[in-house]
């Protein structure tokens, strides 16, 4: 039996709530910018959601929802040049520390370290968006507590593709029985179980109805000592929060059911 030796984490919605509130105001704002009567409100950013990538759902809003939007130029080249200055607006909200952690983050990538568990990220938001997440809740030092950081375009089928963690597992030359991976969407966990890996899902308000059928166990946070989780589907043991020892018991429990 293989034993657990990585985590490798998403980021939006898994390591912070980004969604509804930082990414989304990001788009308005840029669109503001733009000159554009665009507003994504909480609903329709959860419809364009079903998409990975800020590109991808700028595309997808025009070709949805707006039939006679004429462009005086490729669609793709205006999705890139929107998209940059969304991101100016995003790592602006980062910088300002508008976007916390997920409660129990911290404190479970404190213990990984501890333990010795290699570290890494697989996501489909630009690294720009996870290093200035990283320095703004952890420190700067925090980016070299993960020994790969697999995100944005690197690869070039996004999630639920399971492309970008495959990636990161070739990088750090481990097979997908070694690791645990952490997400909080539909596309997903279809990625992380494309890519063979055994998953536990923390939910947000977007996903919290999502179909997580193969995950190991589905939360609603990490939880911390004096504020525990709840458990959606699954069983977490004796576990109140989320723990290296409460990892290695499902990744074992796990592996011996397949």
């Amino acid at each position: 039996m293989s034993k657990l030796e990585a985590l490798i984490f998403d980021v939006d919605g898994t390591l912070a709530d980004t969604e509804r509130d930082g990414h989304r105001v990001a788009f308005n704002e840029a669109f503001k910018e733009a000159g554009l009567d665009w507003d994504w409100d909480v609903e329709l950013y959860g419809e364009l959601l079903q998409v990975t990538g800020g590109k991808e759902r700028i595309r997808l809003y025009i070709e949805k929802f707006l039939e006679d939007f004429q462009l005086d130029e490729d669609i793709t080249e205006f999705s890139a040049r929107l998209h940059k200055r969304k991101t100016h607006f995003y790592l602006e909200l980062l910088q300002s520390g508008a976007i916390p952690l997920r409660p129990g983050v911290e404190r479970l990538i404190n213990e990984a370290r501890e333990a010795g568990l290699r570290l890494a990220i697989s996501t489909t938001t630009t690294p720009a968006n996870v290093t200035y997440l990283l320095t703004a809740t952890l420190g700067e030092e925090s980016i070299n507590w993960f020994e790969v950081i697999a995100a944005g375009d690197i690869v070039p089928a996004k999630k639920p593709a399971p492309d970008i963690y495959d990636w990161a597992l070739e990088q750090m030359n481990l097979k997908p029985e070694a690791c645990l991976a952490f997400e909080d969407s539909l596309n997903g966990i279809k990625s992380s179980l494309a890519a063979n890996l055994k998953t536990l899902i923390t939910v947000n308000g977007y996903t919290k109805d999502d179909d997580f059928s193969g995950a190991v166990l589905v939360l609603d946070q990490y939880g911390e000592p004096d504020a525990p989780f709840s458990v959606l589907e699954g069983d977490a043991g004796q576990y109140s929060h989320v723990t290296i020892d409460m990892l290695k018991e499902l990744h074992a429990r796990r592996l011996s059911e397949n």
